[in-house]
């Protein structure tokens, strides 16, 4: 019978990893393809390591005369993280408010604001751009932060976080003479960091690869982002396969990265609530 056990368990484990391998197969292709000169890309039989693995990929990303790649890395990187500063406060003092402050209609309010999520998001583009060309926004950053930073979803995120952390603990910082700005700052803010910190994963993800908003908000070439950037460099002529998975892989590993610093928040809940006497 344990041998039964144990045979099942190996089969089962060796399926699970071919399925792995099966479903993470275009990540090892990109990585592997970007440091293969671009006609060894489609190169059959396939190689997972080139016989001769160069760089030169990615060093014409940041050294060619045709596209500024660098200027539209730092300009993701300042829009995103312009972005998730910017919404962690908005959003987060929102749901506190929520959660935390009384005031009449407060339950109709919230209602109403979650009824903007059955909104779909392709009915405002036209709504959007005549306000950004009247705000005269068009063609900056700005025009994606903004919109980016009111995000509903995670004031309802927030706010049940919020509401799990224990009134007790806000009436005794009231005692001692905390209004709710220290309050939220203070206490809620860091008892919830597991929830914030996801929200942040999120959006560090979505502003990162967002294409439409880019694509459609900015028009100037050196003020584009890294989405529509990578684009261009399969619309040419002649594919440079080597170049466009170098890009890819360049464009995902910050993803990686953050992912892999906020993935035990996933996990975590806000445990450490409690009122100490």
């Amino acid at each position: 019978m344990q041998k039964k056990n144990k045979v099942s368990k190996l089969v089962l484990t060796i399926i699970i990893l071919l399925i792995g391998l099966i479903a993470n197969f275009p990540f090892i292709f990109m990585i592997s393809s970007s440091f293969k000169v671009s006609g060894e890309v489609m190169k059959f039989p396939w190689k997972l390591i080139s016989d001769n693995p160069t760089l030169m990929n990615f060093k014409a990303l940041f050294t060619n005369g045709i596209y500024n790649f660098q200027k539209w890395y730092l300009n993701t990187i300042v829009m995103t993280g312009l972005t998730i500063l910017i919404k962690i406060f908005f959003v987060s003092f929102t749901a506190y408010g929520f959660a935390k402050i009384k005031f009449k209609g407060k339950d109709i309010i919230f209602l109403i604001l979650l009824s903007a999520m059955m909104i779909p998001s392709d009915i405002m583009i036209i709504p959007r751009y005549m306000i950004f060309k009247n705000l005269n926004i068009l063609d900056t950053m700005w025009a994606l932060i903004l919109p980016s930073c009111v995000d509903v979803y995670f004031v309802f995120l927030l706010r049940q976080s919020f509401i799990s952390i224990p009134d007790s603990i806000s009436e005794a910082a009231k005692i001692d003479g905390c209004d709710h700005f220290r309050i939220y700052w203070r206490i809620i803010f860091p008892l919830a960091k597991p929830a914030i910190a996801t929200m942040a994963l999120f959006s560090f993800t979505w502003s990162w690869n967002d294409y439409m908003g880019p694509y459609l908000y900015i028009s100037t070439m050196d003020k584009q982002m890294l989405s529509v950037g990578v684009k261009l460099f399969s619309s040419g002529m002649i594919q440079d396969y080597g170049t466009q998975m170098a890009a890819a892989t360049v464009v995902l590993l910050p993803i990686l990265i953050a992912f892999l610093f906020c993935q035990k928040f996933f996990i975590e809940g806000v445990t450490s609530s409690a009122v100490k006497g």
